[in-house]
């Protein structure tokens, strides 16, 4: 499998347009990740080094075809001293499958507060799931992201609401040490924020069959961290129903401090008998 370096490793092949890799993949279609997070990198190529991406909006038109590469156009909308403003189409066969709004802002100073983070296990308490031989979906999510490491909270372990319809809480972070530039790792987080979240859907729906799907994903960057340490992602989904749910989540690092927030809408219809 592609490691993240090479996956956000874009070539640019003329003014604002750039391409992506195609990557090994067990995945039927391109991981929505790894396209939002293209086209985040797409966007960050053509704005100024002080101006920093604070927020992103996605949808996924079309299922991506993970042994073609896909090409990223980016559009120019607006250029201020404080905001600007950028729009990617990504482009498989001259068709669009994923647009992207990125907005980028330069730092200041403002009122400051945040939730606190739910009070949950070190991850170093929680198994690795390379240790876990009985479980069919995590080998496969280690065959296809071995360079992640997860550590889910058990449900018994959460700080958890009787509020909440769904809800799963999970610290991951990559296992290799990443390049030191900032917005390398705030376009990996752009990856990595697709993985597990609409499975926050089908907690309680444990023996329903299910199809599911990005539809589309929205985050928001708050303040500074780091890719390769662990970030205590805590999901929820209010809703579900109509064959859709919406998922949001807020990720923290391990000093308590809230770091993006996520929200996202995916497909959960009954699977169809064929």
């Amino acid at each position: 499998m592609a490691k993240i370096e090479q996956i956000l490793a874009l070539e640019q092949i003329e003014n604002d347009i750039f391409r992506g890799i195609a990557t090994e993949t067990l995945l039927p279609r391109t991981f929505g990740g790894q396209v939002a997070a293209q086209a985040l990198v797409s966007a960050v190529r053509t704005v100024e080094p002080d101006h920093l991406v604070h927020s992103l909006h996605g949808y996924f038109l079309r299922p991506g075809n993970p042994t073609m590469q896909i090409v990223y156009l980016v559009d120019r909308i607006r250029d201020g001293r404080s905001f600007c403003t950028r729009r990617v189409t990504a482009v498989q066969d001259g068709k669009a499958i994923f647009t992207m709004s990125a907005s980028f802002h330069v730092r200041d100073e403002g009122i400051e507060h945040q939730d606190t983070m739910p009070r949950v296990p070190d991850p170093e308490e929680l198994p690795d799931p390379e240790t876990v031989i009985d479980d069919a979906t995590l080998l496969w999510a280690k065959k296809e992201w071995a360079e992640w490491d997860f550590r889910f909270v058990p449900r018994d372990r959460m700080d958890s609401s009787s509020r909440m319809a769904a809800q799963q809480q999970l610290w991951f972070k990559s296992r290799e040490i990443l390049p030191d530039d900032p917005v390398f790792h705030v376009c990996t987080l752009a990856y990595m924020s697709d993985m597990t979240l609409l499975g926050s859907a089908s907690v309680g729906h444990d023996d329903e069959r299910t199809q599911g799907a990005s539809l589309d994903h929205a985050m928001w960057f708050l303040r500074p961290f780091r890719a390769d340490d662990w970030l205590l992602y805590d999901q929820t989904s209010p809703s579900a129903g109509l064959g859709r749910a919406l998922t949001q989540g807020r990720i923290f690092d391990r000093n308590g401090n809230m770091v993006a927030a996520v929200v996202q809408e995916g497909l959960t219809r009954y699977l169809r008998d064929s």
